[in-house]
């Protein structure tokens, strides 16, 4: 199948279907679980974080009844406000999966989509599955095949991309007709939105880029069921998505075909780090940097990290203006980690973001593009971290940083990150042991999975 065949939302669909209409492998339901696990942490730990903003928001809308679960609040609200709610505590933390081809997080808005529907409609575990599958399959297909050059634009593909993998998500749980799924398709492509521009200075609207894209999706789907139906060819056409959002060069096969018999959702990176993906590499290879090293931190004179060119831009700043700007910033991230040894969400706020000592060896931090890494991209995206002392120095090198397919987090590490996450909003050891053995038997306990994520 090649874009001469016919129209390229036509044939993207095409492309879906084929995945759709076979039975999902046991691997795969396992991964998307997996995946659901990581999202309710994330969305639990979210709450809790910008639980004030979110009270503000329940109050201006006033009697914001509903079906729909507001993870962590015990609320219910109507499906619109879980889908944006949700779908920006489940990115806040910076600790959502995502894929290094399509440079995207699939689960947050795709599963807050298929959260805040499922509270009207009663759909059972399986279908909720293969909504997620499918939506992160359309989601990622799409960002794959128009990356580097899409991010090069300044377009967020959370935000782009998700719009359409959460209108595909629904689409494939409430099992659309092929007409309404390509009305929904063709919504989401001219509602896709998302400015990489939100990661910077002092904003903490990145996050919005994700809410936003979940009620989007919504909303495509239901001009999709509604009876509306769009051009031929919103995709590929003159003056479609391609067009306008695309670089100078379109993966025809990652569009089309996907990643051979694999479900994308098999190919993501859950992350065990709480900054911007691209800092991850560095981070890695900046702790084990130091501690093979045995330089004490004192005796640190330069830090020097070579990254792939797409790390760079964006994330080489050590002017840190909150927690937003300190996630995004690798020279951050990479001396919070020395400091402390870790770096996950309590890193990233205070009392490390005044802490002096990580002030100070940030400063001492390089990062610079390495052309032969950048050629690399996006199979591999590594870093090689370089730290000096007064009569030593050490290198390591990290091609696939903890959380890849082929560096993956286990499914202990995963129960563990879960358990920590809810216990840092405030869930016991012992509820949140009983929501994850619910989450596990999502295809044939899934009321009894919603009914603990509303308490």
């Amino acid at each position: 199948m090649t874009k001469n065949d016919g129209y390229l939302t036509d044939l993207f669909l095409e492309g879906l279907e084929k995945k759709a209409e076979q039975a999902l492998p046991e691997e795969v339901v396992k991964e998307a679980k997996l995946s659901f696990i990581d999202y309710i942490a994330c969305a639990y730990l979210g709450q809790k974080i910008l639980k004030d903003k979110n009270e503000k928001t329940l109050a201006f809308l006033g009697n914001d009844s509903g079906n729909a679960i507001l993870i962590g609040t015990g609320k219910k609200v109507s499906s619109h406000t879980a889908a944006f709610l949700n779908g920006i505590n489940a990115h806040v933390a910076e600790l959502d999966d995502g894929h290094r081809y399509g440079m995207m997080h699939g689960g947050a808005p795709v599963i807050s989509v298929l959260l805040a529907v499922s509270g009207d409609k009663k759909v059972s575990g399986d279908k909720f599955i293969k909504g997620m599958v499918m939506g992160y399959e359309a989601a990622i297909r799409l960002a794959a095949a128009i990356q580097p050059g899409h991010k090069l634009k300044g377009c967020h593909a959370t935000g782009t991309c998700g719009t359409v993998g959460a209108a595909m998500a629904v689409a494939y749980m409430l099992d659309f007709t092929k007409e309404e799924k390509k009305a929904a398709l063709s919504a989401a492509l001219t509602d896709a939105a998302g400015l990489l521009e939100m990661i910077d200075n002092t904003s903490t609207l990145k996050p919005y880029n994700i809410g936003r894209a979940a009620v989007a999706g919504l909303d495509a789907a239901l001009a999709g069921i509604s009876g509306f139906s769009g051009p031929y060819d919103a995709m590929g056409g003159k003056r479609g998505f391609l067009q306008l959002y695309a670089g100078e060069k379109v993966n025809y096969e990652y569009l089309l075909e996907g990643f051979g018999d694999k479900y994308v959702i098999q190919m993501i990176y859950r992350k065990p780090y709480a900054a911007c993906r691209h800092c991850h590499a560095a981070i890695e290879a900046a702790m084990v940097c130091a501690k093979e090293s045995g330089i004490d931190i004192s005796d640190i004179k330069d830090i020097d990290i070579k990254t792939y060119g797409l790390a760079v831009g964006g994330h080489d700043h050590k002017e840190i203006s909150g927690t937003s700007s300190a996630k995004m910033s690798t020279p951050y991230s990479v001396a919070a980690a020395i400091v402390s040894g870790q770096a996950g969400f309590q890193q990233f706020e205070e009392p490390y973001l005044s802490d002096e000592r990580i002030a100070t060896l940030m400063d001492k931090v390089r990062v610079e593009e390495d052309p032969e890494l950048s050629k690399l991209v996006p199979d591999k995206r590594g870093a090689i971290a370089v730290i000096s002392g007064q009569d030593k120095e050490h290198t390591v090198r990290v091609d696939y940083p903890k959380g890849e397919p082929e560096n993956p987090v286990t499914e202990k590490e995963m129960h563990d990150k879960f358990i920590s996450l809810l216990g840092a909003a405030g869930i016991s050891e012992e509820k949140a042991e009983e929501m994850l053995e619910k989450v596990w038997k999502t295809d044939s306990e899934f009321d009894e999975l919603l009914k603990a994520l509303a308490e």
